[in-house]
Parts: C-alpha cells; structure tokens; sequence
C-alpha cells in the first residue's frame, strides 16, 4: 500500500463538490461522475480537473484525520493505548510510518486543527 506523505504548510484547496451519482448509474464499470457523457473536450478536461483536485483534498483531509486518530490511539494518557506496530497493524502501515502520522497529529492536535473542526478533549 502507498504510503502518502503527510503536508503541513500547503494551502487547503477548495474543490469543486462531489456529485453522488445514483445507484444505477454507479453500477455501470464503464460509468464515472457522467464524464463519459461529456462530447467537448474542453469541457471534459474542466470537469475532469475539479474532480481530481476534489479528490487530492478529499485525500489531504482524510489523512489528516487518520493522524489525529493515530495521535489519540497512541497517547500515553489512555490506558488502553496503542502501539505504533499495532497502530501500523490496524491501518495496513509499515511501524515507521505510523509513528510518523502519530507525530503528525500530535502537531495538528498541538495548533493546526481549528479548520479540520477537531477540538482537543484535554
């Protein structure tokens, strides 16, 4: 599994929204977000942009809160905390870098939160 890398210092892009696309049409292999649909490429290329930098931030954040989540899991104050193997275990990471993401947490939890709507309970 790749192992992204986590950003601290770049700017949060704001994507054009994701669509949910009706079950029907989600069940077709050959059908994505109705870009099959689109005849001008132009068009095509715009729609297929927001879509990717939808995606990127989608990702950004979601790895953003896998740290805090590895950050919590691994505070010293829980008494069922975990370790950075067992944490590696759980999110299919390697022990390298889950220790990474929980002291990208930690940073986040420390002072980069406010815009992620995390409040730290402690």
């Amino acid at each position: 599994m790749a192992e992204p890398t986590p950003r601290r210092n770049e700017p949060r892009l704001r994507p054009a929204p994701l669509l949910f696309e009706p079950t029907e049409v989600a069940a077709d292999p050959e059908h994505f977000f109705d870009l099959e649909s689109i005849d001008d490429p132009g068009a095509l290329l715009t729609r297929a942009t927001e879509l990717t930098l939808a995606f990127r931030a989608a990702t950004d954040r979601a790895v953003e809160f896998q740290a805090i989540a590895a950050a919590q899991l691994a505070d010293p104050r829980r008494f069922d905390r975990l370790t950075p193997a067992d944490i590696a275990e759980r999110a299919e990471w390697t022990e390298d870098y889950a220790k990474r993401m929980v002291e990208f947490g930690r940073d986040l939890i420390r002072g980069g939160t406010e815009g992620l709507g995390y409040v730290d309970p402690v």
